[in-house]
């Protein structure tokens, strides 16, 4: 089950080192299922980190593939990685584009990071972008080993919202099983 990212920006008010304040509006990313869940998961992580009032002003589907922290790393990077493959039938060849939010302390980092999640891949491919990111933080669903088991959850209430099993199931195009004569 692959992750789908939004991107929430959070309007707050933050007080500097001089004491003034100032207004900042800052993009995060969590992992949700729908907006609503975005907007209930950003709403709990930044209540942990601000003390004041928030306010979410944005909430869209991010558009990364993938993303991938690094330890000792303090900002986002936006890789552009081109996988390539080649038509046979037109002998041309075609490249498919995906992000990868990559986090590294510089640029060069940054491609070092990329080339390095990218090792097993393999197709061809280039990096012909990586950018810094906006993005302060990122919220994952889960990490570790917990993986597993909020998988398990989420399939389990999925299940559990749709209509459950006929009394009957089809045991040849002909012959019926019933509950009743097990």
């Amino acid at each position: 089950m692959s992750a789908i990212w939004y991107e929430c920006k959070v309007k707050y008010r933050k007080t500097d080192e001089t004491g003034g304040q100032k207004v900042l509006t800052e993009p995060y990313l969590v992992d949700a299922v729908s907006y609503t869940e975005a907007e209930k998961r950003i709403n709990e992580e930044m209540a942990a980190y601000i003390s004041e009032e928030f306010k979410i002003t944005n909430i869209k589907v991010a558009n990364y593939a993938e993303i991938h922290p690094f330890e000792n790393a303090d900002r986002w990077f936006k890789s552009k990685v081109s996988l390539i493959a080649y038509d046979e039938e037109s002998g041309k060849e075609r490249k498919s584009n995906m992000y990868m939010l990559v986090q590294a302390n510089d640029v060069r980092e940054a491609y070092d990071n990329t080339i390095h999640v990218m090792k097993n891949t393999m197709g061809e491919y280039s990096i012909p972008a990586i950018s810094e990111s906006p993005i302060m933080d990122v919220f994952p669903y889960f990490s570790g080993e917990e993986e597993e088991t909020e998988m398990l959850e989420r399939f389990n209430a999925l299940k559990a919202s749709k209509p459950a099993k006929p009394d009957a199931e089809i045991v040849d195009h002909m012959e019926f099983e019933t509950a009743e004569e097990e």
